[in-house]
C-alpha cells in the first residue's frame, strides 16, 4: 500500500488554523454566556440615622480615615431647596443625589448651588477630612487628623471642583444621611451594579435624642415641617409628632433589614446603637470597620480614645459639633435631666422602637434617676410590628 507523505509544514499550518478556528469559535460563543459581575472599585457606605443620634461622631470615625471620601448630608441641598415638599416626596430627589456623589458626580449639586462655588458652599464641608487634605486643599496631609475650625479657616477658597477630583482618588466614599425614613427606597441603590453599598443603621434610645433635640429646637424647625409635610413651616416638636416619626422609620428600617430581608441585602445592613459604642468603642467601631473593608490605624485608636474620653457632657453650644467629651455621660445625660413626664411621653410615641432596639422602659422616676438600673438591654431580635401599635395621644 502507497503511503502518503504529507510535509511538515503543511501539518502545522493545517493545525495552526484549527487552533485560530477553535479559538475564534469559544471567543463568539462566550460573548452569548451571562459575564461575572465585576464589583465596582469604590466601596460606598450610607449611615443611616435620625438627628441627634449621635450619627456626627460616626461620620467621623469614617471621615478621619485616610482611605476615606465622607461627606455629611449632602441631602440637607435638597431639603433647604425644596422645603415646601414633604420628606416622603423629596426621597427619591434625595436619594438620585446621593447615588451621583457615590458615583463622584458632583454635577448632580448644579440644580442645588446653580452659581459658581468654592467648597465652603458645601454643607458641613469642613468636617470631611478629605476636603481638608490633598487633592482638595493642600494644607493637610490624608493621615492627618484634621479639625473642622482649621480646615474652615485654610480650605474653604478652594474651587467646588476639587470635591469631585478628590472623591476619586479613595476607595471608600460614605455618605451620613438622616433624611431616609423608608429602607425600600434604597433598593434601587443596592440593585445597581454601579454601586458597592452596604449600609450602617445608627440608632439611639429615643429618650436620649429628645434630650438632645431640646438644645437644637430652632435648627431642627425646618427639618420637623418637611417631616410632619407643613408646606414649608417651621416646627417645634412640643408633642413629640416628629420623634413619632423618627421612631416608626426606625423600625421599618430595622423590621425590612432583618425579618425576610431580600437576598441583595444579605451581609450589607449592620445595626448599631450609641450606647454600645460609646460604652466600648474599640470593638463596635472595629466591626463596623471590618463591615467596610477598612482597617484600623494606631493613629484613629488614639484620636478615638481622646475624643470619648473627655470631662462632661459637651456645652449646649457644642451640639453640633464633634469635640472630647465624656461620651458615656452624654448617653445617659437624659436620665437625670429629662422631667419623668416627658419620658413618659416620649415612651408612648416610640414604645415599639424602645422595645426593639433593645432598650428598657421606666415605670417611675425613680428608676429613670436609678444609674445602677441598666436600660441597655443585650442586643435581641424581637417580633414587632408597627402597624399592631398604636400610641396612646
Amino acid at each position: 500500500m502507497a503511503r502518503i507523505r504529507i510535509p511538515s509544514t503543511v501539518v502545522i499550518l493545517f493545525v495552526t488554523v484549527q487552533a485560530g478556528f477553535l479559538l475564534f469559535m469559544y471567543a463568539r460563543y462566550s460573548s452569548f454566556l451571562p459575564q461575572a459581575e465585576e464589583k465596582p472599585s469604590q466601596v460606598h457606605i450610607l449611615i443611616l440615622s435620625s438627628w441627634r443620634s449621635g450619627s456626627s461622631f460616626v461620620g467621623q470615625l469614617f471621615s478621619q480615615h485616610p482611605s476615606v471620601f465622607y461627606l455629611m448630608e449632602p441631602a440637607w441641598h435638597v431639603w433647604v431647596t425644596m422645603s415646601q415638599n414633604s420628606a416622603k416626596v423629596l426621597h427619591m430627589a434625595v436619594r438620585d443625589l446621593v447615588r451621583s456623589v457615590f458615583l463622584c458626580d458632583m454635577s448632580v449639586f448644579d440644580a442645588y448651588m446653580p452659581w459658581k462655588r468654592n467648597l465652603s458652599d458645601l454643607f458641613q464641608w469642613a468636617v470631611s477630612r478629605a476636603l481638608c487634605s490633598a487633592p482638595a486643599c493642600d494644607s493637610f496631609q490624608r493621615t492627618d487628623i484634621t479639625s473642622e475650625m482649621a480646615c474652615k479657616t485654610l480650605c474653604g477658597r478652594y474651587p467646588f471642583s476639587k470635591v469631585e477630583e478628590a472623591c476619586k482618588t479613595y476607595t471608600h466614599v460614605v455618605i451620613k444621611e438622616v433624611r431616609f425614613f423608608d429602607l425600600k427606597v434604597l433598593y434601587p441603590l443596592l440593585t445597581d451594579p454601579s454601586l458597592n453599598l452596604k449600609i450602617i443603621h445608627l440608632v439611639r434610645d429615643p429618650r436620649a435624642v429628645v434630650k438632645s433635640r431640646e438644645q437644637s429646637v430652632k435648627a431642627l424647625a425646618r427639618d420637623n415641617g418637611i417631616v410632619l409635610s407643613t408646606n414649608g413651616t417651621k416646627v417645634e416638636d412640643s408633642k413629640y409628632k416628629v420623634m413619632q416619626e423618627v421612631c416608626r422609620s426606625h423600625v421599618q428600617i430595622y423590621e425590612t433589614a432583618t425579618l425576610k430581608p431580600p437576598n441583595f441585602l444579605k451581609n450589607r445592613y449592620l445595626m448599631i446603637r450609641f450606647e454600645d459604642l460609646v460604652r466600648d468603642p474599640l470593638p463596635e467601631i472595629s466591626e463596623m470597620y471590618k463591615f467596610a473593608n477598612l482597617n484600623l490605624t494606631p493613629r484613629l485608636k488614639s484620636w478615638i480614645y481622646n475624643i470619648t474620653h473627655g470631662e462632661g457632657p459637651g456645652k449646649k453650644k457644642e451640639a453640633f459639633k464633634i469635640t472630647s467629651r465624656d461620651a458615656v455621660s452624654v448617653s445617659q445625660a437624659w436620665r437625670n435631666v429629662l422631667p419623668f413626664q416627658k419620658v413618659k411621653k416620649v415612651q408612648e410615641v416610640c414604645k415599639g422602637a424602645i422595645n426593639m432596639l433593645g432598650y428598657q422602659l421606666v415605670d417611675s422616676e425613680k428608676e429613670q434617676r436609678d444609674l445602677t438600673l441598666d436600660l441597655v438591654l443585650p442586643r435581641r431580635q424581637n417580633q414587632f410590628s408597627w402597624l399592631s401599635f398604636n400610641p396612646k395621644h
